[in-house]
């Protein structure tokens, strides 16, 4: 992979010409701001999105900001003076970000939101997971694994939020806990780690099986808060069953642990699709043509273009994985990307 330092930026670009073959014609840059490169989803997100770009004819360059809300914003400044096609934006920060989106689209790039909504301004197309249908999964699950445990829906979930800044995590917490609420023998503990990363989790986790020695569940908003999730048990001398763990985003290293005994339930974010949904509607995005709202197909996934007041938005469904199925090729976390190309909405 290509790494260049430039401004206090990390460029990362040309993967997928080295893996993949050419399938269109050269139809110019796009950017991908990429808000940190710490866990599998993040960095399956740039493989893919350079993957389905290159399929219809982009190229993609991408920056990381290290979850750094001003290196972001500097960062968007900095590619909005070389006028790319469009621009990607997974913000570090939904609100601190909005203005940079206002920026880019005065300047007449097309600006695509991806995985992190922006509801405050209009962006030109957003693709995320179905993150509210995401907690209604999550709470299905839940529903079935204290069951499972205690014989009835009652007992006890630590909730390990990413940070409260992303949109991704508070849209997941509200419809876990909406659908949830059906379930007053269930005490919920909801804890946020900031900025996503792990050893808030650990903490987290640590202190709370102190405090609450009876928990049944933890259920963690991304695999990567599992892994520490998982030590943190493990150093209470816990063993795989003796707390139920689950998360959400369907990661390489939740699929590991499902098969190692020690998550039961791994809801998946569907990024194949996301990304795939990005580079279908990238030519009409560059040609500024409108995204017509209805139903799509994007990788065998039925899926729905919406217009919000945020502009045309398209939510793509999520799935449970459990030991029955973990072994699923269609599952990004087991790195089987579609051999099929993806064609340009027409």
């Amino acid at each position: 992979m290509k790494q260049l330092l430039k401004h206090g930026m990390v460029l990362l670009a040309g993967t997928a010409a080295l893996l993949h073959p050419a399938y269109a014609q050269d139809k110019g840059m796009v950017y991908y701001m990429v808000p940190t490169l710490l866990d599998e989803f993040q960095t399956g997100s740039v493989s893919a999105l350079e993957m389905f770009l290159e399929q219809v004819g982009y190229d993609l360059t991408t920056l990381n900001a290290d979850n750094k809300t001003d290196l972001q914003q500097s960062q968007m400044n900095d590619v909005i003076a070389l006028a790319p096609k469009a621009i990607i934006l997974a913000a570090v920060d939904f609100n601190a970000l909005a203005p940079s989106v206002d920026a880019a689209r005065a300047a007449g790039i097309p600006v695509i939101e991806f995985d992190r909504q922006i509801s405050s301004t209009v962006s030109d197309f957003t693709s995320v997971a179905g993150t509210v249908e995401i907690g209604y999964v999550a709470a299905e699950q839940v529903e079935r694994l204290l069951t499972e445990k205690n014989g009835s829906v009652k007992g006890k979930v630590l909730q390990v939020l990413g940070d409260p800044g992303d949109p991704y995590t508070l849209d997941i917490q509200k419809g876990f806990e909406e659908r949830m609420a059906a379930f007053p023998e269930v005490t919920i503990i909801s804890q946020p780690a900031m900025m996503w990363e792990a050893s808030n989790a650990g903490t987290i986790v640590s202190d709370q099986l102190l405090a609450n020695p009876d928990i049944d569940i933890v259920f963690s908003h991304a695999a990567h808060l599992s892994v520490a999730a998982v030590a943190s048990l493990e150093a209470a001398g816990k063993q795989p069953g003796d707390v139920y763990v689950m998360s959400s985003n369907g990661a390489p290293v939740a699929l590991q642990m499902i098969r190692d005994g020690w998550m039961q339930v791994e809801v998946e974010q569907p990024l194949y699709a996301q990304a795939a949904a990005v580079a279908m509607f990238m030519d009409k995005l560059v040609a500024k043509e409108p995204i017509e709202p209805g139903e799509y197909d994007v990788l065998g996934l039925p899926s729905v273009v919406t217009d919000e007041a945020w502009g045309p938005t398209i939510k793509i469904p999520g799935a449970a994985i459990t030991p029955e199925n973990v072994d699923d090729p269609s599952f990004w976390g087991n790195l089987k990307p579609p051999a099929a190309p993806v064609t340009s909405v027409e």
